[in-house]
């Protein structure tokens, strides 16, 4: 097996993976631990390195692909820069606004939820959270690729 083969798997294995975990275990865990304002600005604090992650591994696992013999590689290609695109949509656009948007909100618990700034960071949220999801499906095709 080609070197540049394990680390494209690898790659696209932990950016999945890591997107899932965080996702559906770790947010969720967060949130439910916690009041919604610290539980916000924990998952928020993390967010920067999370979307590193998801970029590293997609341009590890896109360096790599290109080095590899694979049947699939256009299409695997295409996949894995739709979703190097939308990480960096969430990463360098999403995540500032709502970040900064979230320092102009006082509390998440007492601000009421039709208020501007909360239906700015709503809107801005569900997109991220589908361009996520996105993501997850994107990987799992991928891994079924493999």
């Amino acid at each position: 097996m080609q070197i540049s083969l394990i680390f494209y798997r690898l790659a696209i294995s932990c950016w999945v993976g890591g997107a899932t975990l965080f996702t559906f275990i770790l947010t969720p865990a967060i949130f439910k631990s916690f009041n919604r304002d610290m539980a916000g600005g924990i998952v928020g604090a993390l967010f920067p390195g999370y979307f590193k992650w998801g970029l590293a591994c997609g341009v590890i696992g896109l360096i790599a692909l290109f080095f590899s013999v694979d049947k699939h590689r256009t299409i695997t290609a295409i996949i894995i820069v739709a979703m190097l695109a939308i990480t960096s949509v969430q990463a360098f656009v999403i995540e500032p606004k709502a970040a900064a948007l979230k320092k102009e909100i006082p509390s998440f618990e007492t601000t009421p939820t039709d208020h501007p700034l909360r239906v700015k960071f709503r809107k801005l949220h569900g997109v991220s959270a589908v361009g996520n999801l996105v993501i997850i499906g994107g990987g799992i095709a991928l891994v079924i690729l493999m």
